[in-house]
């Protein structure tokens, strides 16, 4: 996962697979090998989407998640 804080855009990489095609819905967009198989999704207006999406989970999850060695993410902030 790479968040691009310059353009607001997170960057999840599924898989090394060559991309063949994408397809948008809203802000999101994935990119898909010949097979259908998703590679690579783009994020854009990534935080806006994670802010709403924290709004959305239970408070108990977001403390247990949040408290969660195992939860944590690699990433790189640009």
């Amino acid at each position: 996962m790479i968040y691009e804080q310059e353009d607001d855009v997170l960057n999840i990489w599924l898989s090394r697979k060559p991309i063949d095609y994408a397809e948008q819905t809203g802000d999101v967009i994935v990119h898909f090998t010949k097979k259908s198989e998703a590679v690579y999704i783009e994020v854009l207006d990534a935080s806006r989407l994670l802010k709403d999406f924290g709004k959305t989970l239970p408070v108990n999850l977001k403390q247990d998640w949040l408290s969660t060695p195992t939860a944590s993410i690699a990433h790189r902030i640009k």
